[in-house]
């Protein structure tokens, strides 16, 4: 499928799954889109095994294990798409794919309790699942060219960020941007190893790590997942998410909070990935005043941004590395935050600090910034920082984005030439090595801003007395302009009565 084909068959499953804004509150026709596209995905994949076993000729189209052996699910009868299809226009087609979901979970206990089935709920009886189901059943999703070209992840992702998008979703509550997690994986390199995100919303920083991995050409049987996620419906998109992708993730048995109960309490990370809630400021601290976690400072009650950079800095191995996106309010809070961020910075923890642009999620405008936070760093005493806010481009009127071909290798080569010590020279307004002392000098601020400084002009060969000539004759006249529309507008407003 080409990429203007792709583009079109989306707008196209959103306006279908659009319709159905009214007929069902914007948080629940989620789950029916996604669960059409679960259902989709597992039953193309089914039939293509399907065909090939009856090509065989050896009866075994409906041996369980001869799709278990290719990690393909194993969809009974009454859960294929062909028979949903045969039945789309049905009056009961809200039973029908209800059934089909708990046969689903019946064959594939890792999904028991996960599939939302609810389509034959009275809140549903205005939603026109025929219409949903005929456009997804002229696509293939599931077949091994689809996986190829991974068409599946891309319609997944697009629904998630339109979600995102349509329900106002402040920071990304269960989806982070794909371009700002390329960037954090890039900078980490997962190829092997266990990956733990302790706020892991859909998945994103799994299957972004996956994507890494088959990029590079290495084995993503090499690469342990750990996740944790506090909200129940969107732990229950996570699994999803991982399981369409034929991901063997440890995602707990249940939604749970990270904080309060530790789901992996026992993991040792080589990588963590993580968009933890921004600036929350009810998370339960007065429950936790001696948690083991808090080796760098109890963090305030009124924000959990340090105990969220905390709890997965005690989850890093020896040699373990983390990404953490955080609200540019981290890089300088003072109080009880300044006290955790120069200690950490003091135990040589903080590797690199990068500002990322504005407007990178759906409906947030602020931008911020990722830690990267090392163990066993190569360049001791040092951080790097990194300002990349004139990074990306405008790819709507609201929605910025990093480009995957210029942007995010700029960022990411930049940390690894600093790594590996390779060619590396500090650019000024983009990038700069400082030292501890820099850092203390400055207070223990982390804003990047003010160790880069600003970027070089070229020289245009115009004399600093013809600029300024120049500015202050415009200057003069846009004074003047104001001046004559001053009086306008007074003029207007004695016209009416209303003189100032």
């Amino acid at each position: 499928m080409k990429e203007e084909d792709l583009k079109d068959l989306e707008k196209k499953l959103w306006e279908s799954a659009d319709k159905m804004r009214g007929a069902v509150p914007v948080s629940s026709y989620k789950f029916i889109v996604l669960g059409l596209i679960f259902l989709k995905y597992i039953s193309d994949s089914f039939e293509e095994k399907y065909n090939e076993l009856v090509n065989e000729g050896y009866g075994l189209e409906e041996d369980r294990d001869a799709y278990e052996m290719d990690h393909i699910f194993y969809v009974p009868s009454k859960a294929r798409w062909k028979y949903i299809n045969a039945h789309s226009k049905d009056s009961n087609i809200g039973q029908i794919i209800d059934e089909a979901l708990e046969e689903i979970e019946k064959e594939n206990t890792t999904l028991k309790g996960v599939l939302i089935k609810q389509y034959n709920s009275p809140d549903y009886k205005n939603v026109n699942l025929g219409e949903l189901i005929d456009i997804f059943t002229n696509i293939k999703i599931g077949s091994k060219e689809a996986q190829d070209k991974d068409i599946l992840g891309r319609i997944y992702e697009y629904f998630l960020g339109q979600f995102a998008s349509n329900e106002l979703q402040k920071g990304g509550e269960f989806y982070t941007p794909a371009c700002l997690v390329r960037t954090m994986v890039e900078i980490l390199e997962p190829y092997k190893g266990r990956v733990y995100d302790p706020a892991c919303g859909s998945g994103g920083m799994f299957v972004q790590s996956l994507k890494f991995i088959q990029r590079h050409q290495g084995n993503i049987n090499n690469l342990s997942i750990y996740g944790q996620e506090k909200n129940p419906t969107t732990w229950k998109l996570a699994k999803m998410n991982l399981a369409i992708r034929s991901i063997d993730g440890n995602l707990g048995k249940f939604a749970d909070d990270t904080f309060h109960n530790d789901l992996h309490k026992d993991l040792k990370a080589d990588f963590v990935l993580a968009n933890p809630p921004f600036n929350i400021s009810d998370w339960g601290q007065e429950k936790l005043p001696d948690d083991p976690r808090w080796k760098y400072g109890i963090p305030p009650k009124g924000n959990a941004n340090f105990a969220w950079v905390e709890h997965m800095i005690s989850k890093l191995s020896m040699d373990g590395k983390a990404a953490v996106i955080l609200a540019n309010g981290s890089l300088s809070a003072g109080g009880q935050e300044e006290e955790i961020r120069k200690n950490l910075i003091e135990a040589d923890l903080v590797d690199c600090i990068l500002s990322m642009p504005s407007n990178l999620f759906y409906t947030v405008t602020i931008p911020c910034s990722i830690w990267i936070l090392n163990r066993n760093k190569k360049q001791k005493g040092k951080t790097l920082f990194i300002d990349a806010r004139n990074l990306g481009t405008m790819v709507t009127r609201k929605l910025r984005e990093l480009d995957e071909k210029e942007d995010i290798p700029k960022i990411a080569e930049t940390y690894h030439s600093y790594q590996n010590n390779e060619g590396y020279e500090d650019v000024a307004g983009f990038c700069k090595v400082a030292t501890l002392e820099d850092i203390k000098e400055n207070n223990y601020v982390l804003t990047p801003g003010r160790y880069v400084g600003v970027e070089e002009q070229e020289d245009d060969g115009i004399p600093f007395e013809e600029k300024m000539k120049t500015i202050t004759t415009e200057l003069k006249e846009q004074f003047e302009e104001s001046h004559k529309l001053e009086e306008e507008i007074r003029k207007n407003l004695e016209a009416i009565g209303y003189g100032i």
